[in-house]
Order: C-alpha cells, then structure tokens, then sequence
C-alpha cells in the first residue's frame, strides 16, 4: 500500500515560508512525477508546482516565490515558499503518478493535506 504523508504546514505572517515535505512509502517501483496542488475555500484544486523529468512546472501566481524538488532516494518531494501572501492560504496536496512493485500501469495518488495559514 502506497502512501504520501506530508508534513510542513502551519501559520505564518505574510512575507514569511515555510518548507512542504512530502514522503513517498510502500513498494514503489517508479515514480514518474510527483506535485503539490492546493485548494482554498470555495475554490477549485489547482495544480502549484510539479516535477518529473523534465523542468519543474510553477502556476504564475507563485513563480519566483516557490521552489519544488525532488529526493529521489527518498521518494521525497519539498515544496519551498517565500514570500507568502494572504492569497497563499490553503489545504496544499502532495500528488504522486507512479508505478507500485507488480504493477504494469503507473496510478495517482494523494495526500492527506496540510494546513497553511498566511496571515499577520
């Protein structure tokens, strides 16, 4: 049974950061892609940032002010914000589209969600 446990939310003022971890576990055998997508009151869920193979992909609103990378040897995924804004504030979800050992086919996955609370 694969699981994604995230960690790393909180309050802090605006201007601040904060770090998201995320930590893939179970037999795992290929992770394609791994992302943090968040989901504030009344709204739908938006992709923030994501990373494969390929370069790291950052919706507009947080380029410049949020980095994602990549532990491979982890299965682990950081989400790291600076210069937060009121508008940062929301329920952020760690995705993973990867391959399980035995499987032939590549499933999504999700985390649990963690609070993050911009706000002075």
């Amino acid at each position: 049974q694969v699981q994604l446990v995230e960690s790393g939310g909180g309050l802090v003022q605006p201007g601040g950061s904060l770090r998201l971890s995320c930590a893939a576990s179970g037999s795992i055998f290929s992770i394609y892609a791994m992302g943090w997508y968040r989901q504030a009151p009344g709204k739908r869920r938006e992709l923030v940032a994501g990373i494969s193979s390929t370069s790291p992909y950052y919706t507009d609103s947080v380029k410049g002010r949020f980095t994602i990378s990549r532990d491979n040897a982890k299965n682990t995924v950081y989400l790291q914000m600076n210069s937060l804004k009121p508008e940062d504030t929301a329920v952020y979800y760690c995705h993973a589209d990867l391959i399980e050992g035995g499987a032939q086919y590549s499933k999504e996955y999700w985390g649990q969600g963690t609070q993050v609370t911009v706000s002075s």
